[in-house]
């Protein structure tokens, strides 16, 4: 009998927010009443309290959860991975519960768009995840010459590339290729940030050369010579 206890609470969850969303859309967000939430739910007002404490929280149910599995992966990360690897891996689990959502997920992004209260509430969670990001970047590389710059700016780029791809695939309804994009952005970001202040200087020492396939091996050796020296 325990074990079923959380797929109740889940399944009633889900089915508040499901009205409450179908309700805010078809009736607006002002006009309707918790009262009318939990009788499409088919439960009382006490049970609707007991799940959210307001209105607007219906539309947000997982953001705390969310927020937890983010802390989660920076507390088990190993040690040598790359902190910004990790923000990255971390900031992709979110994006993937959002599509684990589905149709839930296209219908709050509209409706974000319609009503500024549930709007403030939305930019109020992004700013939780960059808080979240940027805290463990700086626990990471914070003792470092710029450490803390580098992590603001590198947190902001995460969560920024979070928003956007996942906004862009709300936008067209849930469609699009947003885990593809979302990797690229966050490659993107590895390899432009992926060193940290403290580290450039052995970077500014690094030579790149690109050379035609099947060129000579003497006209290779005589560009890298000439590459070294400059």
């Amino acid at each position: 009998m325990t074990s079923g206890v959380p797929d109740r609470r889940r399944r009633v969850r889900e089915a508040l927010t499901a009205a409450a969303i179908d309700l805010f859309l078809t009736k607006g967000y002002e006009e309707t009443t918790v009262d009318e939430i939990a009788a499409a739910a088919n439960v009382g007002r006490r049970t609707f309290f007991r799940y959210f404490p307001s209105k607007e929280d219906v539309i947000f149910p997982d953001h705390e959860a969310r927020l937890q599995r983010v802390a989660e992966v920076f507390a088990t990360a190993p040690h040598d991975e790359p902190p910004l690897a990790v923000a990255c891996r971390a900031v992709h689990g979110v994006l993937e519960a959002y599509l684990d959502e589905g149709v839930i997920a296209v219908q709050r992004y509209r409706l974000t768009r319609d009503f500024p209260q549930l709007r403030s509430r939305e930019i109020a969670s992004a700013h939780s995840y960059h808080i979240a990001v940027t805290r463990y970047l700086v626990d990471r590389v914070g003792d470092e010459p710029d450490g803390a710059l580098w992590a603001e700016v590198a947190g902001s780029a995460v969560v920024a590339a979070h928003n956007h791809v996942l906004r862009q695939y709300l936008k067209a309804g849930g469609k699009g290729d947003v885990l593809g994009k979302a990797d690229r952005a966050f490659r993107y970001i590895r390899e432009t940030l992926g060193v940290t202040a403290a580290r450039t200087e052995e970077v500014d020492d690094v030579v790149v050369a690109v050379m035609r396939r099947g060129m000579p091996l003497a006209s290779v050796m005589s560009r890298i010579e000439d590459a070294l020296e400059r």
